[in-house]
């Protein structure tokens, strides 16, 4: 049994990155789904969409390269783990990577993005960071 369904999803999406496939298949939960809307709003991965299989839900990723075919995902980093979880107030919530990058922010109002997070005035938990 998998514990961290989105550590799991993050690697899968490193993994199929580095080897340049075009999509990629992630096991379903809502924050995953949540989290890849994120992802896909900020231009990290061209589109997902939710598919079921025998009554077992699966996401496909498609993924998103450059012109020279180098992944748009420079790095893509699980920050709060089941072991130990991180989390940050509004306050400290701000930029990332001079504003290059996007923290993951699970919060009272959804999974947002540090952006957003900020905005609302709420912070959470970070679930990853990606640039």
């Amino acid at each position: 049994m998998l514990n961290d369904l989105i550590s799991d999803g993050l690697t899968r999406i490193r993994n199929a990155s580095m080897r340049k496939l075009d999509t990629t298949q992630l096991l379903y939960s809502k924050v995953v789904e949540a989290t890849l809307a994120i992802l896909a709003a900020k231009g990290y991965i061209e589109s997902f969409n939710v598919v079921e299989d025998n009554n077992k839900k699966f996401i496909n990723v498609v993924l998103k390269y450059d012109d020279r075919g180098r992944s748009v995902i420079n790095e893509l980093k699980r920050v709060s783990k089941p072991g130990r979880r991180v989390y940050q107030g509004k306050d400290d919530i701000k930029r990332f990577k001079n504003g290059y990058g996007t923290i993951i922010v699970s919060t009272s109002k959804g999974v947002l993005s540090n952006e957003d997070a900020h905005k609302a005035g709420v912070g959470g938990e970070i679930l990853c960071t990606v640039w």
